[in-house]
């Protein structure tokens, strides 16, 4: 089997981008294991020698030459060296072949095994270095199989990628050869089987970011800050921008709303919230809030909370279907949010709990809201739900 052995090493090594020396000395090695599990005591130090010319496998005995023996399997007095070649040294190994009459069956079986493996090993490695750095990055893929929990995602070079339940949209049924965008949560080299694992998501924060970069040209030139995210992925989500530079909000709507329609829809009609961001926090609360309407925020800075106050009136849109509109709102801010109408701000005392309050202008403010929310909408976050 020598020669057959040695083309075949070859013909993987070329293909697989696999150096021929790792695929002998993996080789090597294993047979090593084999001889001492079929043949050798296990303490017995041996060698494999494989012929790169021929393709002839060897086994040797190492036999270390030392004054008195200790251990008659691993050692060689210096007399007996002697008779064998006057040169030998205290120290010095023996080579004395020991190889079986029926290796070359183990040999096969070995080196299958170990090809085989070696193969494994290199796609693995190949897709790790391909997608690497395509983590945090959304891609575009197409629905290839699935199994009663997982769909299996084709992405670029013919590598699937894994989209778990946890992962998959609520709102979305997904069919053989649909095209969807995933977002890139992680590339995992150790991962047995034939390949990396790679592990892609349609409800990660990350995927409506990468959405954004695509669709808003000022957000890929920097120009617009993505500055947070919070989602509930199929049903709804709040992004805050920011920019110097031009209005961010209007930036991420675009021309007729197209821009944010387009994500919309690639979403199945998850609303989106864009929010305005700012780096008081009494803003950026009342901001990320919307659609609600906001008469007054205060802030706990020790404790990172603000209570706000709303009118009577607004305090269910506030807080949202099962606390949802809070909830993304205290994610997008990173503060803790706990929304009071006036009165129950006013049955509680809670104008004369803070030291310092920001009195409404005695005109109509809810009025005064109204008209800036229809003049402006870079003023206040605009809302965009799928139309219907």
């Amino acid at each position: 089997m020598g020669p057959q052995l040695l083309t075949t090493i070859e013909q993987i090594a070329n293909e697989k981008g696999i150096e021929k020396e790792i695929i002998i000395d993996a080789l090597e090695q294993a047979l090593i294991s084999a001889y001492r599990r079929n043949v050798a005591n296990p303490n017995e130090n041996v060698k494999v020698e494989f012929d790169q010319v021929t393709g002839d496998i060897r086994v040797f005995a190492l036999l270390e030459v030392v004054e008195r023996l200790s251990h008659p399997e691993q050692q060689l007095s210096l007399e007996e060296a002697h008779e064998i070649d006057p040169n030998y040294e205290l120290g010095d190994f023996h080579k004395e072949e020991v190889t079986p009459s029926d290796f070359g069956r183990v040999a096969a079986m070995t080196a299958k095994q170990v090809v085989t493996q070696k193969m494994r090993e290199a796609e693995r490695e190949r897709i790790y270095n391909h997608f690497v750095d395509k983590e945090d990055e959304i891609m575009t893929g197409i629905v290839e199989r699935f199994d009663p929990r997982n769909l299996y995602i084709g992405l670029e070079n013919n590598i699937e990628a894994v989209l778990t339940p946890n992962e998959q949209m609520p709102n979305e049924s997904y069919q053989i050869h649909d095209r969807i965008k995933v977002y890139v949560t992680k590339v995992d080299s150790t991962t047995k089987g034939s390949g990396a694992a790679i592990q892609v998501s349609r409800t990660h924060p990350g995927l409506l970011r990468r959405l954004f970069e695509l669709e808003v040209p000022e957000i890929a030139s920097g120009t617009v800050d993505v500055m947070s995210v919070s989602r509930e992925a199929g049903d709804r989500s709040k992004i805050a921008v920011h920019s110097d530079i031009v209005d961010p909000v209007g930036a991420c709507v675009g021309p007729k709303g197209q821009r944010v329609q387009t994500i919309v829809d690639e979403l199945n009609g998850e609303k989106i919230d864009i929010v305005r961001w700012s780096n008081d926090p009494k803003e950026f609360v009342k901001n990320a809030l919307s659609p609600a309407q906001v008469v007054d925020v205060y802030v706990n800075e020790p404790s990172k909370s603000t209570t706000v106050v709303v009118p009577d009136y607004q305090l269910s849109l506030a807080i949202g279907k099962r606390g949802q509109n809070a909830r993304l709102a205290a994610k997008l801010t990173g503060w803790k949010i706990d929304i009071k109408s006036e009165t129950d701000a006013e049955s509680m005392d809670l104008y004369d709990t803070y030291a310092e309050k920001v009195e409404p202008e005695p005109e109509n403010v809810h009025n005064e809201m109204e008209q800036t929310d229809s003049v402006d909408v870079t003023l206040e976050p605009t809302t965009v739900k799928e139309e219907e």
